[in-house]
Protein backbone atom coordinates (compact mmCIF):
# COMPACT_ATOMS: atom_id res chain seq x y z
CA UNK A 1 0.00 0.00 0.00
CA UNK A 2 1.04 3.81 -0.85
CA UNK A 3 -0.17 6.72 0.54
CA UNK A 4 -0.87 10.06 -0.73
CA UNK A 5 -1.11 13.68 0.24
CA UNK A 6 -2.94 15.98 -1.81
CA UNK A 7 -3.33 19.86 -0.52
CA UNK A 8 -6.83 21.41 -0.34
CA UNK A 9 -8.00 23.84 -2.98
CA UNK A 10 -4.44 23.05 -4.98
CA UNK A 11 -6.49 24.82 -7.80
CA UNK A 12 -4.71 28.12 -7.48
CA UNK A 13 -4.35 30.84 -10.16
CA UNK A 14 -1.15 29.50 -10.73
CA UNK A 15 -2.35 25.74 -11.20
CA UNK A 16 0.93 24.04 -10.03
CA UNK A 17 0.90 21.67 -7.45
CA UNK A 18 3.00 18.76 -6.02
CA UNK A 19 1.14 15.66 -4.75
CA UNK A 20 3.16 14.29 -1.50
CA UNK A 21 4.19 10.82 -0.54
CA UNK A 22 4.25 9.45 2.98
CA UNK A 23 7.72 10.39 3.34
CA UNK A 24 6.13 14.08 1.79
CA UNK A 25 8.49 14.09 -0.69
CA UNK A 26 7.16 15.24 -4.26
CA UNK A 27 5.80 12.28 -5.87
CA UNK A 28 3.87 13.70 -8.51
CA UNK A 29 3.62 17.14 -10.05
CA UNK A 30 0.34 18.64 -11.54
CA UNK A 31 0.29 21.78 -13.82
CA UNK A 32 -2.58 23.26 -15.12
CA UNK A 33 -3.20 25.26 -17.87
CA UNK A 34 -5.33 28.74 -16.58
CA UNK A 35 -5.58 30.94 -19.31
CA UNK A 36 -5.85 28.18 -21.70
CA UNK A 37 -8.92 26.72 -23.72
CA UNK A 38 -9.90 24.20 -23.34
CA UNK A 39 -8.45 24.07 -19.57
CA UNK A 40 -6.17 20.93 -18.34
CA UNK A 41 -4.36 20.00 -16.18
CA UNK A 42 -1.01 17.74 -16.44
CA UNK A 43 -0.04 15.23 -13.87
CA UNK A 44 3.52 14.49 -14.16
CA UNK A 45 5.42 11.72 -12.43
CA UNK A 46 9.08 12.23 -9.89
CA UNK A 47 10.77 11.98 -13.72
CA UNK A 48 8.20 14.76 -14.95
CA UNK A 49 7.06 12.25 -17.22
CA UNK A 50 3.70 12.80 -18.00
CA UNK A 51 1.01 10.23 -16.73
CA UNK A 52 -2.19 11.49 -16.93
CA UNK A 53 -4.03 14.35 -18.50
CA UNK A 54 -7.20 15.88 -17.01
CA UNK A 55 -9.24 18.18 -19.37
CA UNK A 56 -12.18 20.05 -19.38
CA UNK A 57 -14.44 19.82 -22.58
CA UNK A 58 -15.18 22.81 -24.16
CA UNK A 59 -18.26 24.76 -25.40
CA UNK A 60 -20.80 21.67 -24.01
CA UNK A 61 -23.94 22.22 -22.35
CA UNK A 62 -22.75 20.58 -19.11
CA UNK A 63 -19.97 20.45 -17.41
CA UNK A 64 -17.71 17.44 -18.52
CA UNK A 65 -14.15 16.04 -17.28
CA UNK A 66 -11.71 13.63 -19.96
CA UNK A 67 -9.32 11.93 -18.09
CA UNK A 68 -6.57 9.90 -20.00
CA UNK A 69 -3.94 8.14 -18.06
CA UNK A 70 -1.17 6.80 -19.73
CA UNK A 71 -2.19 8.12 -22.91
CA UNK A 72 -5.83 5.73 -23.02
CA UNK A 73 -8.97 7.71 -21.95
CA UNK A 74 -9.65 6.31 -18.62
CA UNK A 75 -12.62 8.35 -16.59
CA UNK A 76 -15.42 10.95 -17.64
CA UNK A 77 -17.18 12.44 -14.89
CA UNK A 78 -20.02 14.70 -15.88
CA UNK A 79 -22.60 17.15 -14.51
CA UNK A 80 -25.90 15.88 -14.88
CA UNK A 81 -28.78 18.57 -15.51
CA UNK A 82 -30.66 19.08 -12.35
CA UNK A 83 -32.80 21.90 -10.79
CA UNK A 84 -31.56 21.82 -6.81
CA UNK A 85 -28.53 20.43 -5.93
CA UNK A 86 -25.54 19.83 -8.42
CA UNK A 87 -25.05 16.18 -9.20
CA UNK A 88 -22.29 14.25 -11.06
CA UNK A 89 -21.61 11.11 -12.70
CA UNK A 90 -18.02 9.04 -12.74
CA UNK A 91 -17.43 6.68 -15.53
CA UNK A 92 -14.12 4.86 -14.62
CA UNK A 93 -12.80 2.24 -16.53
CA UNK A 94 -14.17 -0.61 -14.47
CA UNK A 95 -14.38 1.67 -11.13
CA UNK A 96 -16.97 2.22 -8.66
CA UNK A 97 -16.70 5.62 -6.54
CA UNK A 98 -18.33 4.64 -3.44
CA UNK A 99 -18.70 7.24 -0.51
CA UNK A 100 -19.39 11.03 -0.14
CA UNK A 101 -16.61 12.19 -2.91
CA UNK A 102 -17.88 15.17 -2.80
CA UNK A 103 -16.55 15.83 0.24
CA UNK A 104 -13.47 13.69 0.03
CA UNK A 105 -14.42 10.44 1.64
CA UNK A 106 -14.72 7.77 -0.92
CA UNK A 107 -13.45 4.04 -1.60
CA UNK A 108 -12.39 3.35 -5.21
CA UNK A 109 -13.56 0.04 -5.87
CA UNK A 110 -12.65 -2.87 -8.99
CA UNK A 111 -14.87 -5.74 -9.01
CA UNK A 112 -16.01 -5.53 -5.20
CA UNK A 113 -12.60 -5.16 -3.95
CA UNK A 114 -11.07 -1.89 -3.00
CA UNK A 115 -8.18 -0.51 -4.81
CA UNK A 116 -8.15 2.78 -3.20
CA UNK A 117 -9.43 5.22 -0.46
CA UNK A 118 -9.28 8.64 -0.23
CA UNK A 119 -10.11 10.58 3.32
CA UNK A 120 -9.98 14.29 4.10
CA UNK A 121 -7.06 14.79 6.97
CA UNK A 122 -8.66 17.77 9.07
CA UNK A 123 -5.57 18.65 11.45
CA UNK A 124 -2.99 18.94 8.87
CA UNK A 125 -1.40 22.10 7.51
CA UNK A 126 -3.98 23.46 5.10
CA UNK A 127 -6.21 20.74 5.36
CA UNK A 128 -5.67 17.85 2.62
CA UNK A 129 -6.71 14.48 1.42
CA UNK A 130 -4.66 11.44 2.08
CA UNK A 131 -5.25 8.97 -0.81
CA UNK A 132 -4.05 5.49 -0.36
CA UNK A 133 -3.81 3.16 -3.12
CA UNK A 134 -4.07 -0.49 -2.26
CA UNK A 135 -3.21 -1.19 -5.80
CA UNK A 136 0.01 -0.35 -6.60
CA UNK A 137 -0.68 -1.27 -10.38
CA UNK A 138 -3.74 1.51 -10.44
CA UNK A 139 -1.52 3.96 -8.43
CA UNK A 140 -1.63 6.31 -11.69
CA UNK A 141 -5.46 6.22 -12.57
CA UNK A 142 -6.62 6.49 -8.64
CA UNK A 143 -4.08 9.38 -8.05
CA UNK A 144 -5.64 11.25 -11.31
CA UNK A 145 -9.75 10.15 -10.40
CA UNK A 146 -8.55 12.02 -7.24
CA UNK A 147 -7.09 15.07 -8.85
CA UNK A 148 -9.75 14.99 -11.12
CA UNK A 149 -12.75 15.45 -8.56
CA UNK A 150 -10.73 17.79 -7.42
CA UNK A 151 -11.06 19.93 -10.35
CA UNK A 152 -14.37 19.31 -10.68
CA UNK A 153 -15.03 20.84 -7.03
CA UNK A 154 -13.37 24.07 -8.52
CA UNK A 155 -14.55 24.27 -11.27
CA UNK A 156 -18.41 24.34 -9.63
CA UNK A 157 -17.41 26.44 -6.48
CA UNK A 158 -15.76 28.83 -9.33
CA UNK A 159 -19.14 28.76 -11.27
CA UNK A 160 -21.30 28.77 -8.28
CA UNK A 161 -19.45 32.20 -7.02
CA UNK A 162 -19.57 33.70 -10.68
CA UNK A 163 -23.30 33.01 -10.45
CA UNK A 164 -23.43 34.60 -7.27
CA UNK A 165 -22.67 37.59 -8.07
Amino acid sequence: MKQFYIKQKVFSLSGKFTVKDQEEQDAYFVEGSFMQIPKTFTVMDAERNEVALITKKTFSFLPTFFVEVNGQEAVTIKKEFTFLKARYTIEAAGLDVQGNWWDMNFQILRGGEVVGEVSKEWFTWGDSYKVQVWNEEMEHLILSLVIAIDCVKADQAAASAAGAT
